[in-house]
């Protein structure tokens, strides 16, 4: 169990404003945001860790993070995220959410 509080906040207004397009866009995949970001307030760590090699140059150089965590989506969504804190406060960063087939264009896979 963690006694930390934790945050879910997005990486910069675009990604927030294209999360609020979503619910209107598809309310589909916002619900599937939405249960995504609620798994993340209860447990940050319950997506796949992806390998510090394996994270998109893109991030590095756009966010500075130092590690990456996938969430699956129903119907092939993928959420990505990254992990950050303190000792008082750990904070899900929500970087990007896409089809699968793009999630593997981003990853080179």
């Amino acid at each position: 169990m963690i006694n930390k509080k934790i945050t879910v906040v997005f990486a910069d207004e675009e990604i927030q404003k294209a999360y609020l397009k979503t619910k209107s866009d598809n309310p589909t995949l916002y619900r599937f945001l939405e249960r995504a970001t609620d798994d993340l307030k209860s447990n940050p760590f319950c997506g796949i860790q992806i390998p510090k090699r394996q994270i998109p140059r893109t991030y590095l150089q756009k966010y500075g993070i130092d590690n990456l965590w996938k969430y699956n989506l129903p119907d092939a969504w993928r959420l990505v995220y990254s992990v950050a804190g303190n000792e008082v406060e750990i904070i899900a960063i929500l970087l990007e959410w896409f089809p699968h087939k793009d999630y593997e264009k981003r990853f080179d896979y």
